[in-house]
């Protein structure tokens, strides 16, 4: 393909015009892999230096995803969850459409921090398990789950295959503990190195923090979550019912 040279726009942006074309007409599709470099090189007669600006320019516009050895992937559309209803990772992404998959980093029972044991109720000196998971949406990392629970109950979820088996699952289903309603926190917040590196995102990349509290019956703290969520995959969505305006105060006049 040689570009026309009453096309005064820089050969960079005429290559990446070329291909966010061919991603809204549907030519490559959401989560293909975009061609090797020698083959963009060739089909726009450009050179490598060009490919390579045209596809960061793609990468900064949200139209694909670079993966460090893997290539450069189509974005899908962002994930919409609905912040409604207490719901797991897997429950999440079935409703997307999306196959959702999970990698264990660590399993391990800790000596929990002053922090954990407020939010899970617990005694000074309590004894916690904490699992890291990354979770997956078709093959993407999405999120970075930092889960706690209580020893007593968190041995029991452990022992089972938490790469196939969701914890939310395994609470109620298989040990008989009820999730009945949960405590939400949302924040904005860069990513550390660490949770970069995990999420194959660049350190300092927008990303959203949710701690939450899941209780059982008896409103008994039973899971605390931190989850990191990356900005570039993932927007949350609620509904919120209009309560009763407070009445204006009147000031008095002087």
């Amino acid at each position: 393909m040689n570009f026309g040279t009453a096309n005064r726009a820089p050969l960079y942006a005429q290559v990446e015009d070329a291909l966010a074309s061919s991603i809204a007409n549907g030519s490559l599709k959401r989560g293909s892999q975009l061609p090797p470099e020698d083959s963009l090189i060739e089909r726009f007669e450009v050179s490598r230096t060009t490919i390579r600006q045209a596809i960061q320019n793609l990468a900064g516009r949200g139209l694909v995803e670079i993966r460090r050895g893997k290539g450069t992937f189509v974005t899908h559309s962002k994930i919409t969850q609905e912040l409604t209803h207490l719901t797991g990772f897997v429950e999440d992404m079935q409703a997307q459409g999306r196959r959702a998959t999970s990698r264990v980093l660590e399993k391990e029972v800790i000596a929990a921090t002053k922090a954990v044991r407020r939010h899970l109720g617990l005694a000074e000196g309590a004894r916690v398990v904490r699992i890291q998971r990354v979770r997956l949406a078709d093959g993407v990392p999405v999120s970075f789950d930092e889960t706690y629970l209580p020893q007593s109950i968190g041995k029991k979820i452990i022992a089972n295959d938490l790469e196939k088996e969701p914890i939310f699952a395994l609470l109620e289903q298989k040990y008989g503990t009820p999730l009945v309603e949960a405590e939400y926190l949302l924040e904005a917040i860069v990513a550390e190195p660490g949770v970069a590196k995990v999420l194959e995102i660049k350190p300092g990349s927008a990303i959203f923090l949710i701690e939450r509290i899941a209780y059982t019956s008896g409103h008994r703290p039973i899971d605390y979550e931190k989850l990191y969520y990356r900005g570039d995959q993932v927007r949350f969505a609620t509904r919120l019912a209009r309560g009763t305006p407070a009445k204006l105060r009147t000031e008095p006049s002087g």
